[in-house]
C-alpha cells in the first residue's frame, strides 16, 4: 500500500516492531528487484531496529546477495523467482541448478549467514539442497494449502516425507507459502519438528479483520 501511494503510511519498520511487540518470532522481507514490496533501504532500516530473527529472502541476483552481505540476517532464504514473477509459485530444481546454488551457499556461509533454499516437497530435491550445503529448507506449502479442504491427509503426505528426509540428511526445516490459520495448526501437528513457518499473505488478510495482535497470537495458538 505504502509504495503503491508513495509517502509511508503504513510506516514498514513501526509495523515490524509492533509485530515483535505481539509476539512475532521473527520478520521475513522479500526485496524484488523492482522495490514493489518491500525496498532495500527499509532492510537496511530493519536490521539494527529488529530483536527478533531476520529472514531476507529473494532471488540471487548481485544486488540481493550484495545487500544480504551486508545487512548480515540470521537467515537467507533463496527463492527461484524471475524478476516479473507476482508471488513465489515453485520451488529450486536443486539437482540441475546444483553447482549455482553450493557457489551461492558457500558465500553466505562464509559470511555466517544461515541459508535456506526454497524447495517442493520432494525427496531428491531435499537431499541435493543438502549436497550444495544448505543448512535449512523451505517447503513451498501452497500445494499443500489448494488440497486440504478437499483431502487433508492426501495434502500433507508429500511433505511429512520430505520432511523427514529433511531430519535425516540434518537439514533444518522451514515452511511457507498459504499458510493459513485454516490449515497451519495441522501441518505442524503432522510436521511438529518445524523450525520456522513464514506467514505473509494470509496474517494480513486475517488483520484486516482481526487487527494485528489477536492474529499473530492466533498463529502462536496453531504452533503451540
Amino acid at each position: 500500500m505504502r509504495n503503491a501511494r508513495g509517502g509511508n503510511n503504513p510506516n514498514v519498520l513501526q509495523v515490524a516492531l509492533d509485530c515483535e511487540r505481539f509476539g512475532a518470532q521473527g520478520i521475513t522481507v522479500h526485496p524484488r528487484p523492482d522495490e514493489r514490496h518491500i525496498r532495500y533501504q527499509d532492510v537496511l532500516d530493519l536490521k539494527p531496529a529488529l530483536t527478533t530473527e531476520f529472514n531476507i529472502e529473494g532471488y540471487p541476483i548481485q544486488s540481493f546477495m550484495d545487500l544480504v552481505v551486508k545487512v548480515h540476517p540470521a537467515q537467507v532464504t533463496l527463492v527461484p523467482d524471475a524478476p516479473d514473477q507476482i508471488t513465489s509459485n515453485h520451488g529450486w530444481d536443486t539437482k540441475t541448478y546444483q553447482e549455482m546454488l553450493r557457489n551461492l551457499v558457500a558465500v553466505f556461509k562464509t559470511n555466517g549467514i544461515r541459508t535456506s533454499l526454497f524447495i517442493d516437497p520432494k525427496i531428491e530435491m531435499v537431499d541435493c539442497a543438502a549436497e550444495a550445503g544448505a543448512d535449512r529448507v523451505e517447503l513451498y506449502t501452497a500445494p499443500y494449502a489448494e488440497m486440504y479442504v478437499q483431502n487433508k491427509e492426501k495434502a500433507i503426505e508429500s511433505y511429512v516425507l520430505a520432511a523427514e528426509e529433511a531430519k535425516k540428511v540434518g537439514l533444518g526445516l522451514n515452511a511457507g507459502h498459504d499458510l493459513s490459520l485454516e490449515n497451519l495448526q495441522y501441518f505442524h501437528q503432522c510436521i511438529p519438528w518445524l523450525d520456522e513457518v513464514s506467514i505473509g499473505h494470509a496474517l494480513v488478510c486475517d488483520a484486516l479483520y482481526m487487527g494485528l495482535e489477536t492474529t499473530i497470537k492466533s498463529y502462536l495458538d496453531c504452533l503451540q
